[in-house]
């Protein structure tokens, strides 16, 4: 019997697409001129002749909530069938185009400019090439599940090496070094550091059950490998104090974790946290030492519990192409500063005072900031798109309307883990609230790498505090107040418990921050001014020319502030002023300074409890008390 040729058309259409299925995309990434910065990509997607295939740019990045347009830098885009004939590409937005291929494949090339060395954009020179996936590939939203290889061919002459989280294909498997990623959402989430680096590496042992590790860190800078070797044993040193912890590292997908460091002068100051790696960036290299690198290094290494693992769902899967909300920033980045912070001086990297320098700035900005009158830590995290690295032209009053969820949450994780502390007298602590959420929704593997098993949600949160402290009605409190609430937690109050003294400095004349830039040879304000601040209620505002303060004249920033720093808190200050155009008088009341200072009680002539000093040397330490005090 003939076979009907419906039937055999159906079965080489089912065979082409399950052929497809199995071919992965392919990238391959040249520098004919990288001292003009740019790179020449070659994406083959596999595709199904006469099914049109839509490609994107993306407009995100993960870790950074605002939209990039990446597609910006994107010029010399072609695409070439199977067969190496030339097809139609048409331009459905700036950042998507369709295809339309007449085989098994399509071939798309294109170069990418990139000039920005830091954690979200993409840079080439005749030094390396520093690329954040997402700012680089082409991409198909029907391929998200395949798949990709990555291939990168040094410049010639130049021997650079490639380190990323991608994981190595060995073998032929095509020109230069290759990685491969088993989906986009790893692709994507997978940075590579192109160059001749310093590379160090060390071993963290197994503990508690947890996995063992590889940690590389790598190093493109101007230096020497032995100032790289000093700063490797610095950072293993926090590995540790962060590992205490949550009892354990995570098991990275290769066992390996990579820190990728671009210390350059035409480097920008940032960090970016990924699932198996980091990249790091400063303008500065180690010619005074390597301490100003740790605080980012401290930050993006806790990252890798917290946000990478301990994951809100309102950020998986990341989307690409928009702006990415979550309400849980607070948490993801603000509790991460916190620990940022203190485990520098759990590992012996930092004195008591920085540390106490640095609870002192979380407290004073959640009592003092006007943002948090206004809107509570869940509210302040939904605003990243328009604050994360976001680009407008436009003046906004973020200064009187916003506070930083880095910070808004710090002070939480602060005020929590005192709290907790003094409540349980030190046998409940901060620590314990983040191993819970560790165990109930970090070791829960997920589909694939690059996906999380169960991300969370602010009920899972408030659940999670429940357990932790034992006690539910605390738990809801606490986030109804503090959380989803716009109170303030008590600082002087948890800071004397644990033997510190939290003063405000009523003795140093105040009128409120302003910053004065000459503009045109007058002394005109130059940002917003604080609300509640006597120069606000006295009607000062940015791009006022400042006349006269106290029957002085005022020139420039100095005088300004040697007239304040003469009164006396209670005493007056007449003010003259130019507002659009239109000369204005006021007085302003000089008062304290609200700001307060934070210091051992000893150094204030006061004594401390056996119970007082025990808590605050735990809480420094790192440690649990296990023994109930009286």
């Amino acid at each position: 019997m003939r076979p009907d040729p419906r039937l055999l058309a159906l079965l080489l259409v089912f065979a082409l697409a399950v052929a497809a299925a199995a071919q992965p995309v392919e990238y391959t990434l040249t520098f004919p001129a990288p001292q003009e910065r740019w790179m020449q990509v070659e994406v083959r997607f596999p595709a199904s002749p006469g099914e049109a295939l839509e490609m994107r740019m993306s407009r995100s990045s993960p870790g950074r909530y605002a939209t990039h347009e990446f597609g910006k830098n994107l010029y010399a885009l072609e695409a070439r069938g199977g067969d190496g004939r030339r097809l139609d590409v048409t331009t459905v937005r700036p950042d998507v185009w369709r295809v339309t291929p007449t085989d098994a494949s399509v071939t798309v090339s294109y170069r990418l400019f990139g000039d920005r060395v830091d954690g979200t954009y993409f840079a080439v020179d005749e030094t390396h090439a520093h690329i954040n996936a997402p700012a680089v590939y082409l991409w198909a939203p029907a391929l998200a599940v395949h798949e990709s290889r990555v291939s990168l061919v040094a410049p010639d002459g130049l021997s650079w090496r490639a380190y990323t989280q991608l994981f190595p294909v060995t073998g032929d498997a095509g020109p230069g070094e290759v990685f491969s990623a088993p989906n986009l959402q790893y692709l994507m989430d997978s940075p590579i550091e192109f160059s001749d680096a310093h590379v160090r590496s060390f071993q963290v042992p197994a503990r508690e059950g947890g996995p063992a590790a590889t940690i590389r860190v790598v190093v493109h800078h101007l230096g020497t490998e032995a100032q790289v070797a000093a700063f490797a044993a610095d950072i293993e040193k926090l590995v540790l104090a962060q590992r205490d912890v949550f009892g354990e590292l995570p098991a990275f997908d290769a066992g390996t974790y990579t820190f990728l460091m671009d210390y350059l002068p035409w480097a920008r100051g940032d960090g970016m946290e990924h699932r198996n790696s980091t990249v790091c960036t400063l303008p500065v290299g180690f010619d005074n030492g390597h301490q100003r690198h740790l605080g980012t290094v401290s930050h993006e290494f806790f990252h890798i519990w917290n946000v990478e693992r301990i994951r809100p769902a309102s950020l998986e899967p990341f989307d690409y192409t928009q702006a990415n909300m979550t309400e849980a920033l607070w948490l993801a980045e603000g509790f991460t500063s916190y620990y940022g912070e203190l485990t520098l001086r759990r590992a012996g990297l930092t004195d008591d005072a920085r540390w106490l320098n640095a609870a002192s700035m979380y407290a004073n900005e959640a009592l003092n900031a006007p943002g948090v009158r206004l809107r509570s830590a869940v509210e302040m995290s939904r605003l990243a798109p328009f604050v994360d690295a976001a680009v407008y032209v436009d003046r906004t009053n973020w200064e009187n309307t916003y506070l930083s969820y880095y910070m808004h949450g710090a002070s939480i994780a602060l005020g929590l883990d005192l709290t907790l502390r003094t409540r349980s007298d030190g046998q409940v602590t901060l620590d314990d609230y983040m191993r819970v959420l560790w165990r109930e929704f970090g070791v829960v593997p997920g589909s694939a790498p690059g996906y999380v098993g169960r991300p969370y949600t602010m009920d899972d949160l408030r659940a999670a505090l429940a357990t932790a402290s034992g006690d539910a009605a605390f738990a809801a409190e606490f986030f109804d107040r503090h959380v989803e609430g716009r109170e303030p937690l008590d600082f002087p109050a948890l800071f004397e418990a644990a033997g510190l003294s939290f003063s405000p400095r009523t003795k140093e004349p105040y009128v409120g921050y302003v910053s004065i830039e000459t503009v045109a040879g007058r002394p005109t304000v130059a940002s917003t001014t604080f609300a509640g601040t006597p120069v606000y209620d006295a009607g000062l505002h940015r791009d006022a020319e400042i006349v006269s303060l106290g029957g002085r004249p005022v020139r420039d920033q100095a005088e300004w502030d040697a007239i304040v720093g003469r009164a006396t808190p209670g005493a007056t200050l007449d003010l003259v002023f130019v507002s659009r155009g239109r000369e204005r008088r006021a007085t302003l009341d000089v008062t304290g300074n609200p700001r307060r200072t934070l210091v051992p009680l000893e150094r204030t002539g006061g004594t401390t409890s056996e119970r007082q000093r025990t808590l605050r040397d735990a809480w420094m330490d790192g440690v649990a008390v296990t023994t109930p005090r009286p």
